[in-house]
């Protein structure tokens, strides 16, 4: 199971929730105050498209971010749709794996609540004819935090799995995932890389923020 600590929900690792299906309590004797992690999915906003986001580091703490093939010069974090009956922790560990091809990570931490994003008008009427099934407004999104545990061989953003949708991959540190994201994405991705804040780091050492806003 997972613990509530401010405004950061701690998991289990990935391993564990691969082998389980779920994360797994280690024992039975959990503090009453203590959340699970398992997010709720009665509580969507509505007219939002649900979807996980992935925040990925590696061993100096940097984050994972790729290039979109469709728009040039964007760099966003792995994220996708969650799919009927799917899990958010369970989306998010196939969604990471699809695009990126990790399956190595420990999942370390999520932000407890759904962050949204409006989609700009021309986004809106493109996403909604490929869709289908609704109008959607933009996207109500569940962010986990995961350590990438192996070596870089095993990232590959086009394995084959699905059509690949990233060009290139990198590791930046949190002013530049904020500053080379597409505008209308910035305010979401403040608010993750400010959750996930203790973790982060630029080159080992513990990153100092040049911004207000995270």
């Amino acid at each position: 199971m997972a613990y509530a600590s401010e405004n950061i929900l701690f998991r289990a690792p990935f391993t564990e929730i691969l082998q389980n299906g779920g994360v797994q309590d280690k024992d039975s004797t959990e503090e009453p105050h203590l959340k699970s992690t398992r997010a709720s999915m009665e509580n969507l906003p509505s007219g939002y498209r649900p979807n996980v986001g992935v925040c990925v580091i590696n061993s100096d703490n940097q984050v994972f971010v790729a290039s979109r093939l469709n728009v040039p010069g964007a760099w966003q974090m792995p994220q996708g749709g969650i799919e009927d009956g799917e899990e958010p922790i369970s989306a998010a560990i196939r969604e990471l794996r699809e695009e990126t091809g990790i399956v190595s990570a420990e999942v370390i931490a999520e932000v407890p609540n759904w962050l949204t994003y409006d989609f700009p008008p021309a986004v809106k009427a493109k996403v909604n004819r490929l869709w289908g099934g609704g109008e959607w407004h933009g996207q109500a999104q569940k962010w986990f935090l995961m350590r990438f545990t192996k070596d870089e061989g095993e990232i590959n953003l086009a394995n084959g799995e699905v059509d690949p949708e990233f060009a290139e991959w990198k590791w930046a540190n949190p002013e530049d995932v904020i500053g080379q994201a597409v505008d209308y994405k910035r305010p979401t991705y403040e608010e993750v890389m400010r959750t996930f804040r203790s973790y982060l780091s630029v080159n080992g050492t513990p990153a100092k923020c040049q911004s207000t806003k995270w």
